[in-house]
């Protein structure tokens, strides 16, 4: 080798080497900006509203008084709905998953059922609350209850639980299901006692954050007419409910008329923020027993 091809050699690694570290700055600076940011907003929400966190706050019921508002019935209704939308989603989803990545035959039928739950799962969120509002409130004439609004919450989530059951699914190795019909396992012995254990971790990561987009979702209960002030607290799934995050949508309208709903809406924010804390810590918590485990 030449010296002209060595000086061309080093000239390619250096420039592979400084466009490398261009790479790295700048994934770096994306990924400090977002940080930054996030920080901010946190730093606001907790000044404006750690002063309005109280027990009162808490265990109150909606005024139209900013000093005597409290949010134990937006809590009571999240709740509810989430006892909805738990079991069907989680049901359904994994079951649906199940069905497809281990018993549905492949071919145009399964392609265009899978392409068309992949598609579901980037439609926005109010095509649901429209979906809802027909289906539910009116054509089996629910109107606003917590059956209703989980009925549609499950709808936005469960292809997403779906679509990762089934990349959970098919992380499996094959190899532990072959030794499983090897030793004379049914299908289903196989899939129970075997292939799901091993998925479970990652079938309830995804399955507990999309709960947690379901936590935060609004436009699918504006839609079918989710009531935000002045209701009394919900009993069951069948009574009139609203969530946190409705509340913190309506005290945040309000704000520019009364300056303390957004001091309201921060400590929302706060409960809210905690709420989702608890369930993702969850998610790590079972996660990370199943893995030890299997």
């Amino acid at each position: 080798m030449d010296q002209a091809q060595e000086q061309k050699i080093t000239r390619r690694i250096n420039f592979r080497i400084v466009k490398n570290k261009m790479a790295s700055g700048v994934f770096l600076a994306a990924t400090l900006f977002g940080l930054v940011v996030l920080a901010m907003l946190i730093y606001r929400v907790v000044a404006d509203g750690i002063g309005w966190l109280n027990m009162d706050f808490i265990t109150g019921k909606l005024s139209t008084q900013p000093e005597r508002a409290g949010i134990m019935g937006a809590i009571l209704g999240t709740f509810w709905l989430m006892l909805v939308v738990t079991p069907v989603t989680m049901f359904l989803g994994i079951g649906t998953a199940i069905y497809l990545e281990l018993y549905a035959k492949k071919g145009r039928l399964q392609a265009f059922i899978q392409t068309n739950i992949a598609n579901l799962a980037g439609v926005p969120s109010i095509v649901y609350g429209l979906l809802g509002l027909t289906v539910f409130a009116r054509a089996m004439n629910l109107g606003n209850v917590a059956l209703a609004g989980g009925l549609t919450m499950s709808l936005l989530i469960l292809p997403i639980v779906i679509v990762a059951s089934q990349e959970a699914l098919r992380a499996v190795p094959g190899f532990l299901g072959e030794a499983s019909y090897g030793i004379g396992a049914t299908k289903w012995q196989t899939i129970q006692n075997v292939i799901l254990p091993v998925a479970l971790p990652s079938i309830l990561t995804g399955a507990i954050l999309s709960l947690s987009r379901a936590i935060g979702e609004t436009a699918p209960l504006v839609v079918i007419g989710i009531p935000a002030l002045l209701i009394p607290f919900p009993g069951s799934i069948f009574d009139k409910f609203t969530v946190l995050p409705m509340q913190i949508y309506y005290w945040t309208i309000d704000s520019s008329l009364t300056a303390e709903y957004a001091n309201l809406a921060a400590a929302t924010i706060i409960v809210l923020l905690l709420c989702l804390l608890l369930l993702n810590s969850a998610a790590i918590i079972i996660r990370n027993k199943f893995q030890k485990q299997f």
